[in-house]
């Protein structure tokens, strides 16, 4: 069977209006990570609104958050679409962020990170079932709810779904310009914690040990590992430690933020990390973290799902450019089993977990219309 690209991007475009109300339902419907009850309601809109088009749709109980999964199609090959649909914004932004519509663009909290992302998912599968009804392949749509905050409950969910697909399709927002994503950093907090010996800085500074001056050198030790042209960064971000300027101080801590490009890196860093020492032995250091969310880099699995999508994009009219970002995304976690995974593929905008977040409504179908045309080339489906 032959798959038309031309028809499906008209069927796209004529299901615009819908497409955009899903997005302002899904957006209005606030769902910042640490809130359950809010994740909840827009979970159960989603799942609502998944049924409707056809999905067979599985809410999984979680506590942070019930994560919505649905399934569309049949056959033995099953393609993924990732995503979730927690945000970084509280409840009560809609107040100063409201969900409107402005010269093109569609502005509010969540709609570019990643609301859009999943509408976009979502009339993929009903163009495919409009057009090609027995598209024999699976189509798992996993929608998760602490993506934002480290994906604790649900990175078991997504990387059993992955091993049991040909590919990982995530729809987070794309690269500026609407290029996808072909790497990503691998991510990571690690916490360190000094316990030194308190006494008066004036009477007695002899028998303390101060934690804040233990920790400095520490901090000083790490600033060797940043190597910003092989990628990798090393940032202090928070350090605090002490009571008052005439008290040698007890207790200090740091947390530092790590990203590498690499598993190699992953390794090299992490094993510099945990060899940190107190030069006081009389001090003592606990350190908690790591890098949790492994890089997701440029192998030949990657490659040749962004050719393919480059293939059917420029079937579309549209020229498809790759890069590679510093934030990490689920798709670390499928990459690093070797599931060929393919990012950034979801809407075209900007400001991401900023206040002039927005999604170019105009790019929408093209980007559908492109999710579509990679399940259908998986799927065996010739495009013309």
């Amino acid at each position: 069977m032959t798959l038309d690209l031309s028809r499906l991007l008209t069927w796209c475009q004529a299901e615009l209006a819908w497409q955009v109300s899903t997005i302002e339902a899904l957006s209005r419907i606030e769902s910042p990570s640490h809130d359950k009850a809010a994740v909840d309601r827009c979970g159960a809109e989603l799942a609502r609104r998944l049924q409707e088009i056809g999905g067979v749709v599985t809410v999984i109980p979680s506590d942070v958050g019930d994560h919505v999964r649905a399934e569309f199609g049949e056959g033995q090959d099953q393609v993924l679409l990732l995503g979730h649909f927690d945000t970084v914004w509280p409840i009560g932004t809609l107040e100063r962020m409201p969900v409107v519509q402005k010269d093109g663009r569609l502005h509010g909290p969540g709609t570019f990170d990643m609301k859009a992302g999943i509408s976009i998912a979502m009339l993929a599968a009903r163009a495919l079932l409009a057009i090609a009804p027995r598209l024999p392949i699976r189509v798992v749509m996993l929608w998760t709810t602490d993506e934002e905050v480290g994906s604790r409950t649900g990175r078991p969910l997504l990387e059993a779904e992955a091993r049991r697909s040909k590919a990982v399709f995530v729809l987070e927002p794309s690269l500026p310009g609407g290029a996808v994503k072909t790497s990503r950093k691998g991510v990571g907090e690690f916490t360190l914690e000094v316990s030194g010996v308190a006494a008066h800085a004036g009477i007695d500074p002899g028998k303390g040990v101060s934690a804040v001056h233990e920790l400095a050198h520490m901090v000083n030790a790490l600033a060797p590992l940043n190597d910003l042209a092989r990628g990798t960064s090393v940032n202090v971000g928070v350090f605090e430690g002490g009571t008052r300027s005439n008290v040698i101080a007890e207790r200090a801590r740091a947390i530092v933020d790590v990203r590498v490009p690499s598993a190699d890196e992953r390794t090299r860093v992490d094993a510099f990390v945990r060899a940190l020492q107190p030069k006081n032995p009389r001090a003592t250091l606990k350190i908690s973290g790591g890098i949790d969310r492994p890089p997701l880099e440029r192998t030949p699995a990657v490659v040749g799902l962004y050719e393919l999508a480059r293939e059917v994009a420029k079937g579309l009219g549209h020229e498809l450019a790759e890069g590679g970002t510093g934030g990490g995304s689920d798709g670390n976690f499928t990459a690093a089993i070797g599931v060929p995974t393919l990012d950034g593929l979801g809407a075209i905008g900007d400001g991401a977990h900023a206040v002039h977040e927005h999604v170019e409504i105009e790019s929408l179908s093209w980007r559908t219309a492109l999710i579509a045309g990679l399940i259908a080339r998986l799927a065996g489906h010739a495009m013309s």
